[in-house]
């Protein structure tokens, strides 16, 4: 008897699924209008989600923190 056939391998994460594919070939009305969509669909999640702002904000803090030890302008000279 025949051995079954392999599984084929676990589905893996496309690497097209990290970047958006822009088509070159849009008019550009077509880009106007894709432009316009993706404002509106930003000012709307600002607006339903109006933590976002304090999300960003605790997010630069953090950002900052983390950094503050690449301060090329401390007064530390001896080196």
């Amino acid at each position: 008897m025949s051995e079954p056939p392999e599984a084929p391998p676990p589905a893996t994460t496309p690497p097209w699924a990290a970047a958006v594919v822009i088509p070159t070939l849009w008019t550009p009305e077509q880009a106007l209008a894709a432009f316009e969509l993706l404002d509106d669909l930003r000012e709307t999640i600002w607006t339903l989600y109006g933590q976002i702002q304090t999300l960003l904000k605790e997010e630069q803090q953090h950002a900052d923190v983390g950094a503050g030890g690449n301060d090329v302008s401390c007064d530390d000279h001896s080196f």
